[in-house]
């Protein structure tokens, strides 16, 4: 088996419970609820998680062959599913609006969408597109926690601009603003708030939705498009930490909350790899390896499924410990943020060059690596 279908087969396992089940209209029959208290937004999260991750892999032009054959067949699930969500007669019709939580995910949605603009909305029915475009809207009555979730309102705005609506600007900038004037720490951080949090919240969320918000409002004021090459500057480094964090046999430190999303940890370094935008210190080869390692050590380690296919919260297997209050089974499926470089077409480096041992994989052997150096960002504070 290629690395790239195992990549491949494995974003399918988690990924297709949800879209078909939705597809099909029977996602709120037969996703498990391992906390019913939860039901009011795990659907949308489950949706909006999965195609963060699946977006660029269906948005790809990819040659003619099986897998093209399955991303077609994919392709029209994820529209159904889509409609299934947003029609308000359908079974499935998730909530968007009531409470704080769908915020979150009505974010991760758009954020999907942005990374697959051509399938996931420009090739929408007309219907659909009106239902999608309502349920974003719709999501502005909640009012975001002064934290990582600003970055969700920018998020639904930016989604919203590139729709052909007019932005709420408080809404996009307050996101913009706390990471560009606030809360950079050095070195390609952020805070997320007023203070550090040793977690994964640069990866889960602040930095891939900045420089994805800027990169789509860019156009909007000069302010944004002053800010962009900062912000990827700083998460390009960002993600050469992430790198280094990968253990030779794949593992990585289980540190700070949400760490039930797995190896959705190390999706900056996956929006890197995609984005054609990793530091010199990296080749693409090298960071394919590592994440094939991250993939093989989490999942050949414990049975990460229940007998139906759903996720279960944990890391290694079955960890019910791990996971917050907030974390319900549709919360899993950030996991599929590490799956961005499907997106890149089987040509590509990333894909095609040969196999090439990581930074700790080389360390650890006793072989030559570059020294590492903190980021001297020249436009702090």
């Amino acid at each position: 088996m290629t690395t790239r279908k195992f990549w491949l087969d494995t974003m399918l396992k988690i990924a297709s419970p949800v879209i078909e089940n939705l597809a099909a209209g029977t996602l709120v029959k037969n996703m498990p609820l391992d906390r019913p208290e939860r039901n009011y937004c795990t659907y949308l999260e489950a949706l909006g998680r999965t195609l963060e991750g699946i977006a660029p892999w269906l948005e790809a032009d990819l040659p003619e062959g099986e897998e093209c054959e399955l991303q077609a067949e994919f392709r029209i699930k994820t529209v159904k599913a889509l409609d299934m969500a947003t029609d308000p007669a359908s079974p499935d019709f998730m909530n968007f609006c009531e409470s704080k939580q769908p915020l979150v995910d009505a974010a991760f949605l758009a954020h999907g969408i942005l990374r697959a603009k051509e399938q996931l909305w420009q090739k929408l029915p007309d219907r659909v597109k009106s239902n999608l475009k309502s349920a974003l809207i719709s999501s502005r009555c909640i009012e975001p926690f002064n934290n990582n979730w600003l970055l969700f309102a920018s998020m639904v705005e930016a989604a919203l601009y590139y729709m052909g609506e007019e932005p709420y600007l408080e809404r996009l900038d307050r996101g913009i603003d706390v990471f560009r004037d606030k809360w950079y720490v050095g070195d390609g951080l952020y805070s997320d708030g007023k203070q550090y949090h040793q977690d994964y919240y640069n990866s889960f969320v602040i930095q891939p939705m900045l420089v994805d918000v800027l990169r789509t409002v860019q156009d909007l004021d000069e302010k944004y498009a002053s800010f962009l090459p900062i912000a990827e500057a700083r998460a390009t480094r960002y993600a050469e930490i992430l790198e280094r964090m990968i253990m030779p046999d794949g593992s990585y430190p289980i540190v700070g909350r949400s760490i039930c999303y797995r190896f959705g940890c190390f999706q900056m370094l996956a929006q890197s790899a995609l984005q054609h935008s990793l530091a010199e210190n990296l080749t693409p080869a090298m960071v394919r390896c590592a994440l094939t390692a991250v993939l093989h050590r989490v999942l050949e380690s414990g049975n990460c499924f229940d007998g139906d296919g759903w996720l279960i919260s944990g890391v290694v297997g079955y960890q019910p410990e791990l996971a917050e209050p907030y974390i319900s089974t549709g919360s899993l499926y950030l996991c599929a943020a590490v799956f961005l470089p499907l997106g890149l077409l089987p040509s590509d480096p990333f894909w095609s060059d040969p196999d090439e041992l990581w930074t700790n994989a080389k360390a650890w052997r006793g072989e030559r690596i570059p020294i590492d150096h903190a980021y001297a960002d020249k436009t702090l504070y």
